[in-house]
């Protein structure tokens, strides 16, 4: 049998007072799961985002460009076979050289022979005349239509009233 060991009050308050204390553990903060948090967080936006790579068109300089315009005028861009004239008119309409391009095919065939010529020297200029009333989509499919067959040279005009 166990023996009952009998305490005065002033030995049981101390005894009350007296407890264990716990080992401290470490107070610094584990940071673990907040970077597997940030690097799932990044794996998510590299793999959802999207890219691309975006076509450009080189665009003279303005001094340049100036000189240009100031030297050739309609006519002699018409009549220079240099030059591959399409024209954009305000039904959005695509005329080739005064032939017409009723689809976006028609358009890259008809580039391409203008390009390559009757006599093999086909021209490297593109011309686009645009009626101001044209479709801003229209006018930037024959732009690229004239980059994807290789002209080195795209310009662009607009013009309120084009004679067709």
């Amino acid at each position: 049998m166990s023996e009952l060991k009998l305490l005065t009050l002033e030995e049981a308050a101390e005894e009350a007072v007296r407890f264990r204390r716990k080992e401290e553990t470490d107070t610094e903060v584990d940071m673990t799961p907040m970077i597997d948090c940030v690097f799932l967080l990044l794996i998510f936006f590299l793999v959802t985002a999207s890219f691309q790579l975006q076509k450009a068109l080189e665009v003279p300089p303005p001094e340049q460009r100036e000189k240009d315009v100031a030297t050739k005028t309609l006519e002699e861009i018409e009549s220079d076979e240099d030059y591959v004239v399409v024209r954009v008119d305000r039904e959005n309409t695509i005329w080739v050289n005064d032939s017409e391009a009723p689809s976006e095919q028609e358009l890259l065939v008809r580039l391409r022979e203008a390009k390559q010529g009757n006599d093999g020297r086909g021209a490297t200029n593109l011309l686009v005349l645009a009626d101001g009333e044209a479709r801003h989509d229209v006018v930037v499919r024959v732009l690229d239509a004239g980059n994807a067959v290789g002209m080195e040279h795209v310009r662009l005009a607009t013009s309120d009233d084009l004679d067709l």
